[in-house]
């Protein structure tokens, strides 16, 4: 029976739920997991469309990729896959955040500088034909066949039926900026907006200092988030995340339990001159800069006394920053605010991303 044409119209993408290990038995594909933009690119009528995770263009923000799939690209086909900007020293997810710029004098200069690169591991429709509903084994297969001359920027995944191997890709492209790994069930059909693969990601401690925290949208009696720091080699105190995975119980109890902090909070405090810098100023990162990021969201803070230390899960460190929000896991009363410093936290060995490509 022939597939249906394909639905050319915005498509959420499936998505990954955190799985503690990589699960074992011969019907999982294993994937590396890009750190970059998720984008599904439709090709059709002479047109292309690179369509954000959120549904929304991303043509603007990458023109030379733009070009790219026009041409290398045949009609009809809509991928799946991950846009990174690839360097000597591994992938660079500041450089990919520099691109969304509503200057498009900034961007195509961007562009040039410091061009993207599209990962692809899925492939959702091909010579106008829907695939979503095919075995994810088979629609592997459809991509080899499709990519199987293409040259950078396009790249395909590697993919492996390996437990051993994808675990060795675990330990070893983290140092490449990759930050995990995907498994995906062979004969599973490509579910859109669903949370249908399992992602294995790096799971790693780190004992920071709480310098302040935000209000819980809900008002001025619960906790949203904890500000966290880590002193540097010059004993600055650097704003490296938040924490925000509390109860309200936990959120209320918290207000309570900072309160004493919140005295003379300002005298001396690290970063009370974050509201005279526009960007956190050069030399220190600090909580209360506004970004094109942020847009119109309340990043108010209130500081507190720098006198607590928190212990928190973390996954990935992006430069001298947590990529992503911690997970709280105890208050560490035994271990002074000076202790928390960056030297404590696992440093990563390289890895040449043109080896992660090249196992394709």
């Amino acid at each position: 029976m022939e597939s249906p044409e394909a639905v050319f119209e915005p498509i959420l993408p499936m998505l990954a739920k955190i799985a503690a290990s990589l699960p074992e038995g011969a019907e999982f594909l294993f994937e590396p997991k890009w750190d970059g933009f998720r984008a599904i690119v439709f090709r059709r009528d002479g047109k292309v469309l690179i369509q954000s995770r959120e549904g929304r263009p991303l043509d603007r923000y990458f023109p030379d990729l733009h070009e790219v799939f026009l041409a290398a690209l045949p009609e009809g086909c809509v991928l799946d896959g991950e846009i990174v900007i690839a360097t000597p020293g591994g992938l660079d997810f500041d450089a990919l955040q520099q691109r969304v710029h509503p200057a498009a004098s900034r961007v195509t200069r961007l562009a040039a500088e410091t061009p993207a690169s599209f990962v692809a591991f899925d492939l959702l429709a091909l010579d106008g034909q829907d695939l979503t509903a095919r075995p994810q084994a088979e629609r592997r297969l459809l991509l080899e066949a499709l990519l199987a001359e293409s040259v950078p920027p396009i790249h395909l995944t590697p993919m492996t039926t390996d437990r051993a191997l994808a675990l060795s890709w675990l330990q070893h492209f983290e140092g490449a900026g990759l930050d995990g790994v995907i498994a995906k069930w062979a004969d599973q059909p490509y579910l859109p907006g669903k949370r249908a693969m399992l992602k294995v990601k790096h799971q790693r401690t780190a004992d920071c200092v709480v310098a302040g925290f935000r209000w819980h949208k809900s008002g001025s009696d619960a906790v949203g988030s904890l500000l966290l720091g880590l002193y540097d080699e010059h004993d600055v105190l650097q704003h490296v995340g938040v924490t925000s995975s509390f109860d309200m119980a936990t959120r209320r109890r918290l207000a309570d339990e900072l309160q004493p902090l919140r005295d003379n909070a300002l005298q001396g405090h690290p970063w009370a001159g974050w509201a005279e810098a526009a960007d956190g100023g050069p030399q220190q990162r600090m909580p209360g800069a506004r970004s094109r990021w942020s847009g119109s969201k309340d990043l108010t803070w209130e500081p507190v006394r720098p006198e607590r230390v928190c212990e928190v899960r973390y996954d990935h460190l992006q430069g001298d920053r947590f990529r992503h929000a911690t997970l709280f896991l105890r208050w560490r009363l035994d271990k002074p605010p000076s202790a928390c410093r960056y030297d404590q936290l696992e440093v990563t060995p390289p890895y040449e991303l043109a080896r992660v490509f090249s196992q394709r």
